[in-house]
């Protein structure tokens, strides 16, 4: 797959960068270690052994730091290079930090658990480059690893991508106009501008998100494209909690967890 370079094929690099400075802000109330807690039993029932996690998207670091403080071996890989300094400014050097596109993922190695977390995936606007971010995620899992990530579910994009909310947070506010609707259908490309006021240094720019909805149906053809088996689907609501059946109607979230088909 050849480099991204028309602007629109960067849209997650552009906005992630002028996003990074009030990153951590805006999802300030984000529990990533409660919610790792919930899900961590499943992988587990599905598995899971060994302590080596390649984080894929992995933004501030966010994501990771919990399992760093579970004695997991880390590395992390994000798009935007702006994200993984703020990332380094907090773990040092305890954690390989690389700036990798999804599309096009190198093999960093053969990890026990490969995850893209908080949605990273629905930057990606066309099966095509779904199927390529899950081969690259494939082609990093040691045998018997599990490959983890979460989408939005097509609640959020006829919700949160079709309202405007207002994040107060560290002396900032943060605007989300999304220009979605509530009658979009699945499948779709929605939109959502990111406004700060506040920002007295002037490194948080205003930026559009741009995501693509992934129904269920397309995630587990691209999954049986590339080799990889699904074990378990969840859907999960703002209180982060993995739940069964996924309802696309009304889960925020759908988790999808898989491995490297054998034999």
């Amino acid at each position: 797959m050849s480099r991204p370079g028309p602007m629109q094929e960067r849209h997650a690099e552009v906005a992630y960068d002028a996003m990074a400075p009030i990153y951590d802000d805006f999802t300030a109330n984000n529990d990533f270690d409660g919610w790792l807690s919930d899900l961590l039993p499943h992988l587990e029932r599905c598995g899971l052994a060994g302590n080596r996690l390649l984080d894929v998207g992995c933004g501030t670091g966010r994501s990771f730091i919990p399992m760093l403080d579970r004695g997991w071996e880390v590395i992390g890989c994000d798009l935007s290079a702006v994200m993984l300094r703020l990332a380094r400014e907090k773990v040092g050097e305890a954690v390989r930090l690389e700036v990798a596109d999804m599309r096009e993922l190198p093999r960093f190695g053969a990890f026990d658990l490969v995850w893209a977390l908080d949605d990273a995936i629905n930057y990606l606007l066309s099966t095509d480059e779904l199927t390529a971010a899950l081969a690259g995620m494939r082609d990093n899992l040691a045998p018997g690893g599990l490959l983890v990530f979460d989408l939005n579910a097509h609640h959020i994009y006829r919700t949160a991508f079709a309202e405007r909310h207002v994040v107060e947070e560290g002396g900032l506010r943060m605007v989300w106009t999304g220009r979605s609707s509530p009658d979009v259908e699945p499948g779709s490309i929605c939109e959502a501008h990111l406004a700060i006021e506040g920002d007295t240094s002037g490194s948080a720019r205003a930026h559009l998100h741009r995501q693509r909805h992934f129904p269920e149906a397309e995630v587990l053809a691209a999954l049986r494209s590339v080799g990889l088996e699904i074990l378990e689907i969840f859907g999960h609501d703002y209180d982060g909690v993995p739940t069964q059946p996924l309802d696309e109607a009304i889960h925020t979230k759908a988790i999808y967890i898989a491995s490297h088909k054998t034999g």
